[in-house]
């Protein structure tokens, strides 16, 4: 189960969206710097993190860029705004023969945008991103925000330098070399007899409520932090656990590990803290949830996980 639904934005974990990361190219600056000059190559271009785009009124059947993917806009070296990018830009991969790379800009002037293109805000684009285009936004962004928070070296304090064209940052103090995190995150469908449970957490937006999330801890499997989790946070055990998908989240280094889950009690006791509310759902409820009618609970968004995996259940035989 999973994968790519309805031309969403989303990763499973057996698509392939035809990237080659290239991973030993990355040790070559002199090749690195070869691929960004490429009349073929294609940039993806970032500036306050927001990233170029197609115009929401572009359908999905004509991407921006073939190449890149539908919902993205990307650039060749010849535009002004990559021959004249401060700093080198990331390589990404290869797409065939073609070099895929990225760039963060401090300012995009709105009269630089080229026509047809404009920056928009990640998290809202998803449900627009086919599988590739969604690769491409989540590896880069996750890649930028890793450099702008991480410039000195965890071992000695010292400033660290990229190298092996943005997969990595050299302390030339310590010699230690830094790679960037991805910090796992389980995110749980739970279910009891036909119904399924929702939660919401402090500060979300008026209604919001999602499937029950947290990160996982050392030395945990999924499984076994999909069920601690869910305990400290409603006070429900949880027997069986199954891998559904997953879904990489640069906002800023999670990768979402989306489970099903058979709760073994019904009970709800909230951990305060964590959870502002959480309720069992039956399948009326969460269809006219899902579908914007009901009056008091508003979905996760689309392009996410947590949606994908609510109306999976929902599309699925009863429990």
């Amino acid at each position: 189960m999973g994968g790519s639904q309805d031309g969403l934005g989303f990763i499973g974990p057996e698509d392939g969206s035809g990237l080659d990361r290239a991973a030993a190219l990355r040790a070559d600056p002199d090749h690195v710097a070869r691929c960004a000059a490429d009349p073929g190559a294609r940039f993806i271009v970032f500036s306050r993190g927001q990233v170029l785009s197609a115009p929401a009124t572009v359908p999905l059947t004509a991407p921006a860029d073939p190449l890149t993917g539908a919902g993205l806009a990307s650039l060749g070296p010849d535009h002004p705004l990559c021959a004249t990018a401060p700093g080198a830009p990331i390589f990404l991969g290869l797409i065939g023969a073609r070099p895929i790379l990225a760039l963060d800009l401090p300012e995009i002037a709105p009269e630089t945008l080229p026509e047809g293109a404009e920056l928009a805000d990640l998290r809202a684009l998803l449900p627009r991103l086919d599988p590739r285009a969604s690769e491409l936004a989540a590896t880069a962004r996750g890649l930028f925000v890793w450099h702008q928070t991480h410039g000195f070296c965890a071992a000695c304090g010292q400033p660290t330098r990229i190298t092996h064209a943005g997969w990595q940052r050299l302390c030339p103090g310590c010699g230690a070399v830094h790679f960037p995190r991805t910090d796992p995150v389980v995110i749980m469908r739970i279910t009891r007899e036909g119904q399924v449970l929702l939660a919401r957490s402090p500060g979300w937006p008026e209604g919001l409520h999602s499937c029950p999330a947290g990160f996982m801890e050392p030395g945990e499997t999924p499984a076994a932090a999909v069920r601690r989790e869910v305990f400290e946070e409603t006070g429900i055990r949880v027997g069986a656990v199954r891998f559904l998908a997953a879904q990489p989240w640069p906002f800023p280094a999670s990768l979402m590990l989306g489970c099903a889950g058979v709760a073994e009690t019904e009970r709800i006791t909230l951990d305060p803290v964590e959870i502002e509310a959480a309720l069992w759902v039956d399948r009326a409820r969460l269809a006219a949830i899902l579908a914007g009618a009901d009056p008091e609970i508003r979905p996760p968004r689309p392009g996410t996980v947590a949606r994908w995996m609510l109306s999976d259940w929902l599309a699925g035989p009863a429990d």
